[in-house]
């Protein structure tokens, strides 16, 4: 059976790598991306920013559509113009504001769905309505529901220009706030969005850039050769020009949603794992070259070798990712497609083109540090007039490391686990937040203007909760019982529905932070003291709860409910995957373990650098499902690459012998995969935005312990230990001498 497949996958290499079928090959790719570039749209221009994340079922959501079609004055998102002038508002400051509400009111902009008639207040009124010190005013404006982005950021635009006109300044240019001239800067849902899109948006080029130079410079430094550094890149740049027309097109065919985060994570992605199975192959080609003069025969023995390993890698991290389509919240379920379907595509390339480009290539892949057969070294040394014992083999592996393990298996065993063990203990000490604003750079226009707010007036004031009620026609003391709430600063006077005089409405501004966690937390409390007010029978199906607090306690319910499907799915499939390839039920339950604990370790020291030495109070509540679902496929990928390897061994071999050369042979490209997808995470660190920074540093540090800790010391002890235990039920343990006799 295995020569069969042997044969097959040789048979395979032939056809991609051939002498005739290598040029074929890059012919076809340059094709595919060609055409797909030219008749698919690109995915950048589909992208959407402003899909909803919570299913249509959730409280806020539909609270949300009961005030539009309810209460359209109440409806919309608010844009909150913050005015600011640090030694009190000039009489001319709020007649320039009336001057633009006006405007506004009589050349409304797009998407904008009510602004408040201050125009036709007078002056004392205005005061009124400002900070207790005068310096500061808040005026609100509302747009549509489910607005795209662009025509948000558009609208806010062509504001800023019609103030500009009216002031003779504009007010909105960054600047200090405490120089004593008129400041303006939005903030509210409306500019948290457009902010964090233009965040986003602005850091893709950058990150692009960034990654490319990170990889192209670890590849130069690991392997000290030009030539095999741009190969990798070549094969991934490929991939990249085929993926991007594809999602394009399923994003316009409205199969699937796209995000600028969620393409930014997918660049990453593509760059740290596609460069991994490229190598995956290379280090294959190299061992083949030592001993193989003839290029082709030796790129066949390599695809024969490593496909089956990086096969099974790819399709790991592809069915990992595709859990995400079980998650309900949005962003979550987004990233299922365009990860696992750009991770397919990479794979596809790394047993395809790559091969082609190494075969072109040949030996010169790898120049200066040439690898040549024995034979090879004799005759170049006698050209050059050197002896051939100066001449030692490039790229044979050392048995130190793997003797280390399998001599002391007990005593790395317990290194590593108390190592990992410890970081994980800090995980349990993790603070995580849904607050959205402090993703962001301090000097950010919308988070200066929300701390404008919180400065200056009850923080609450940035996103009020609206609180929906249908009396049933009764009067009930539903703003006196919310007004009791330790946490709620005011209740507005409630507001009757445009068709249902029964439901009322009221605005209630919170004394906290309404992105605070408890803020979040108070929501329930919310919710019980109206449905008490009430005293009706079915009082729970009468009270609505919307707003931005609302939404946010959505989705940490939400995010909740993914992360407790998504985690043991993932590990199931992976478990399932593990057991079909390696056949081996021990196996499959300590890798699976040891990638786990890895997991959590990742975790506790990603809080300790993030918290201790950044400062940051919390993590985004989002950071523990991401980093699980890359960190437990990733790092499944080198196991599987470094088991295939002993197994694969252990048929010639005894086990201990195995396991240390096994290590020792892919202890360099692991390390050297593992240093390129700790670095192409370790980008997302530079960007402005604290959810990628967090994303970052939690995933290249939990590659960095796979890397160095788990795949070259824990799992290959924990197999010396086993012994043959470590294939039940297979027959993987046994060499070739023992299964035919037996």
């Amino acid at each position: 059976m295995t020569r069969k497949r042997s044969h097959w996958l040789e048979k395979y290499g032939g056809l991609v790598a051939g002498p005739r079928t290598r040029w074929l090959t890059l012919a076809v790719w340059i094709l595919l991306a060609g055409l797909l570039s030219s008749l698919a749209p690109s995915v950048n221009d589909e992208e959407n920013n402003a899909a909803p994340n919570l299913p249509q079922d959730a409280l806020s959501v539909q609270a949300d559509a009961l005030l539009q079609r309810e209460f359209p004055n109440s409806a919309g998102v608010p844009a909150l113009i913050v005015w600011y002038r640090s030694g009190g508002l000039a009489d001319a400051d709020y007649a320039a504001v009336q001057r633009l509400v006006k405007e506004l009111q009589e050349q409304p902009l797009d998407a904008m769905t009510g602004v408040p008639p201050l125009d036709k207040q007078p002056l004392p009124a205005l005061k009124a309505q400002a900070a207790k010190d005068g310096t500061t005013f808040v005026l609100p404006v509302s747009f549509g529901e489910q607005e795209q982005t662009e025509t948000l950021k558009a609208s806010l635009d062509d504001l800023k220009k019609r103030a500009a006109v009216i002031l003779g300044a504009d007010a909105f240019e960054s600047g200090a706030l405490e120089d004593n001239q008129l400041h303006a800067r939005i903030t509210g849902p409306v500019g948290i969005q457009t902010d964090a899109t233009a965040l986003f948006q602005n850091a893709d080029v950058s990150l692009l850039l960034a990654t490319v130079a990170i990889v192209l410079v670890l590849l130069i430094l690991l392997y000290r050769s030009p030539l095999l550094a741009i190969v990798p890149l070549i094969g991934v740049g490929f991939a990249y020009g085929v993926i991007g027309p594809i999602l394009g097109f399923l994003a316009h065919e409205g199969w699937i949603v796209v995000d600028s985060q969620g393409i930014s994570i997918m660049t990453v992605l593509l760059f740290g794992a596609g460069t991994d199975y490229c190598l995956f192959l290379v280090a294959r080609y190299r061992q083949e070259l030592l001993t193989e003069t003839d290029k082709y025969r030796a790129m066949r023995a390599a695809i024969s070798g490593a496909s089956g390993a990086v096969a099974m890698s790819g399709l790991t991290v592809v069915v990992s990712l595709l859990a995400l389509l079980v998650a309900e919240y949005g962003s979550n379920h987004r990233f299922a497609i365009p990860f696992s379907l750009s991770i397919l595509i990479m794979g596809l390339a790394s047993l395809t083109l790559v091969p082609a480009l190494l075969a072109i290539f040949g030996r010169a892949s790898f120049f200066p540090f040439i690898p040549r057969t024995a034979e090879m070294r004799r005759t170049y040394a006698a050209a050059k007039g050197k002896p051939a014992r100066e001449l030692k083999p490039v790229g044979k592996p050392s048995l130190a490391l793997g003797r280390l393990v399998t001599n002391r298996p007990w005593t790395v065993m317990l290194v590593c686990v108390v190592v990992l063990g410890g970081f994980a203990w800090q995980a349990a000490s993790i603070k995580t937040t849904f607050n959205l604003l402090q993703s962001f750079p301090k000097d950010m226009a919308s988070r200066e203007g929300f701390a404008l707010i919180g400065d200056h007036f009850t923080p609450g004031d940035l996103a009020p909760v609206k609180v929906i009620v249908d009396s049933g026609g009764k009067e009930a003391p539903v703003r006196q019982r919310l007004q009791e709430l330790p946490f709620v600063a005011q209740v507005a006077e409630p507001v009757k529905g445009a068709h249902n005089a029964s439901l009322l409405a009221y605005d209630v501004t919170l004394r906290i932070d309404p992105y605070s966690n408890e803020a979040l937390a108070a929501i329930p409390s919310i919710r019980n003291a109206a449905e008490f007010a009430l005293e009706l029978p079915n009082a729970d199906q009468r009270v609505w709860v919307g707003g931005q607090t609302a939404t946010q306690r959505d989705t940490q319910q939400t995010s909740a409910r993914d992360t407790r499907l998504v985690i043991p799915l993932v590990i199931g499939l992976i478990a399932l995957l593990l057991l079909v390839y390696l056949r081996s039920v021990v196996a499959m339950l300590y890798l699976i373990a040891t990638v786990v604990l890895s997991y959590f370790s990742a975790l506790g020291a990603g809080w300790f650098v993030l918290h201790d030495l950044m400062g940051a109070e919390a993590i985004q509540g989002f950071i523990p499902l991401y980093s699980f679902v890359f960190l437990v496929a990733l790092g499944e990928d080198y196991n599987i690459f470094m088991i295939s390897g002993i197994w694969q061994k252990r048929r010639h071999m005894p086990l201990k012998d195995a396991i240390a050369q096994g290590v020792a042979e892919t202890s360099s490209v692991i390390t050297s995969a593992g240093l390129i997808l700790a670095g192409t995470f370790a980008v997302l660190a530079t960007l402005p935005i604290q959810v990628l920074v967090q994303f970052g540093v939690v995933t290249a540090i939990g590659v960095l312990l796979d890397t160095f800790v788990v795949r070259p010391f824990l799992v290959p002890a924990i197999t010396t230990l086993l012994g043959k235990r470590a294939f039940w039920p297979g027959k993987a343990g046994e060499t070739a001498a023992e299964t035919s006799r037996g």
